[in-house]
């Protein structure tokens, strides 16, 4: 079965936003082991959340990156594997980290 990755990107929000409460944090909680529980065969690496920094390897060296426009961040991955693009596309869309703001860009891994 194609196994594809998906990387999840945000869009800073203006302004601060306020921490969730501890009832919005047990209900998000409980929607993302909803979802992770429903695909689990489907999930290969739930990946993680990247910190921020990190290093840019090029030919001519080492440097610290990544470097990305402020107005995209690149949050975390997850690898999935489905039969298909549309197969992959809906088990991404009915993630809990899908939400305004936000994007995932699908890859199949050749």
């Amino acid at each position: 079965m194609p196994k594809y990755i998906c990387i999840m990107r945000s869009t800073p929000t203006e302004g601060t936003q306020e921490a969730p409460s501890p009832a919005q944090m047990q209900q998000m909680f409980a929607a993302f082991n909803a979802w992770r529980e429903r695909f689990k065969d489907q999930i290969v690496d739930l990946g993680g959340k990247l910190k921020a920094g990190g290093k840019i390897l090029t030919t001519s060296g080492v440097t610290d990156g990544p470097f990305v426009e402020l107005k995209e961040i690149i949050g975390g991955y997850m690898v999935i594997s489905a039969d298909s693009y549309e197969g992959a596309i809906e088990i991404a869309r009915q993630s809990p980290g899908y939400r305004p703001g936000a994007s995932l860009e699908i890859r199949e891994i050749a």
